[in-house]
């Protein structure tokens, strides 16, 4: 088994609807350990950078417009973005969060329990977390420097 960091943020969503602290009791009760933490207004530049990936998808517009809060009416709401490590951290942080589709995340996951999909198709499912371990890497990157992270 491997010691990796990842990278999670509490979507605008699970911040409108004051899921933190079930979000962190969740993944410390996965034995997870917080190596990094902060709230963090996301800009254009950033939620672009971070989904880069999926830049050539139809619904790239909607995500930088959802992870910068424009879907609940404030534009830059703050989300909270968190480094987590442990032993298979990623796959690990994936199984407490649960699919991206919060109508196909198990039941007791994070997605499962509070995710919903709007009447507009928008999934609002709470949480971002790594998909893999090099992804995880370049998001922790973007979102922290090294001397953010406590270890």
């Amino acid at each position: 088994m491997a010691m990796e960091k990842t990278l999670i943020l509490i979507k605008p969503d699970g911040m409108a609807r004051k899921l933190t602290g079930i979000v962190i009791d969740r993944l410390d009760n996965a034995g997870f350990e917080m190596v990094g933490a902060k709230v963090v207004a996301v800009s254009e530049e950033l939620a672009r950078k971070h989904y880069e990936a999926l830049k050539n998808q139809p619904f790239f517009e909607n995500l930088i417009k959802y992870i910068r809060g424009e879907f609940h009416g404030i534009k830059n709401h703050k989300i909270i973005a968190f480094v987590y490590k442990g032993e298979n951290a990623v796959e690990g942080v994936r199984k407490v969060v649960g699919a991206t589709n919060p109508e196909q995340a198990a039941c007791g996951t994070i997605r499962g329990s509070f995710g919903r999909i709007t009447t507009k198709g928008q999934f609002e499912n709470v949480v971002h977390a790594s998909g893999a371990g090099p992804e995880a890497e370049k998001e922790i990157e973007l979102w922290f420097k090294p001397e953010e992270l406590v270890e």
